[in-house]
Parts: C-alpha cells; structure tokens; sequence
C-alpha cells in the first residue's frame, strides 16, 4: 500500500458545486429514506480520493442502493471510516479546529447535541474560519455555497482530509 497520496480538493469542490441541487444518476438518492447529506459528502470525497474501500465490515464503497457500506451513507460510520487508525485503502481524515478547516473537507453538525446528523462539504474557507468564513454544500437541505453559521447546530466536528492511502 502507497500511504498517503495527495487529495483532490478541488475536484471534490467541483462535484459538489455541480450535483449541491441535483442527482448523480450513479448514485441513489436516499433523501425520502433518512437523508442523502452523507450519500452526497461520500461523492465529493470520492472526487477528490478516486478509490473506494471495498472491505465487508469496515469499507467505504458504493455499488448500488443496496451494495454499500454504512460508512458511504452514515454519519457516524463516514466518521469512523475517514479517521480510522488502521491503514487501509481510502481516503483518510482527522478531527480538526475549525481554523484549519479547506475546500474539499468535511464539517458534521449536531443539531440536538448528542450525535451527529449532518455532513456538510466545505466548497470555501477564508481566514480567520469562523463558522461565517466558511461555506458548504450539502443534500438533505440541497444548498451550495451557504454559510456554516446559517445552520441552527449544538455541536460541530470539523474532518480535515489529509491524504488517500492507494494499494
């Protein structure tokens, strides 16, 4: 395994801008079954990785509607995923301050303050990225290019991609 090739970010802003208030056709839109936020932050990230993890139990992958893992659709399992310890193919990420946060990262949202609901994609972050310096896009609530501080949210973690690991 190579560890730690670069990440895309723009390419992973390029998508989102382009389906924030559409549908991949490649991917099922699970928006009327629990939401699409983190179906859609899983294709941004794809963008900008180009490989998925096609581990049974502890993958990142898309096949179909039916043939994926939870950590493409799930909040907490994407999170589990992208900051795993174990090395294994994929993208990989880390919890992050809110200033350290770039284009092609990724921001979860608490809304009630025990778990998390929402997965934003960051598309813009400009200095000193407070939650009004930065601007996302996200399906289940389609929008692009809106204010972080425009969310009504408790908690926040905010995920810096730092790489992709490639067999």
């Amino acid at each position: 395994m190579r560890f730690m090739q670069d990440y895309d970010r723009r390419a992973a802003v390029l998508y989102a801008h382009q389906w924030a208030f559409g549908r991949n056709p490649a991917f099922y839109d699970y928006e009327k079954i629990g939401g699409d936020c983190t179906n859609f932050a899983s294709q941004c990230v794809f963008a900008g990785a180009g490989i998925m993890n096609f581990l049974p139990t502890y993958g990142w992958y898309y096949i179909d509607a039916n043939q994926k893992s939870p950590s493409w659709t799930g909040v907490e399992y994407f999170y589990d995923f992208l900051t795993r310890g174990q090395p294994s193919v994929g993208p990989v990420g880390r919890p992050c301050a809110l200033e350290e946060i770039r284009p092609g990262d990724v921001i979860q949202l608490s809304f009630k303050g025990e778990g998390y609901q929402h997965t934003p994609v960051v598309v813009a972050a400009r200095p000193p990225f407070r939650p009004e310096d930065i601007l996302v896009a996200a399906h289940s609530y389609d929008a692009d290019n809106r204010v972080l501080s425009s969310y009504e949210y408790r908690l926040i973690r905010p995920i810096q991609i730092l790489g992709v690991n490639r067999p």
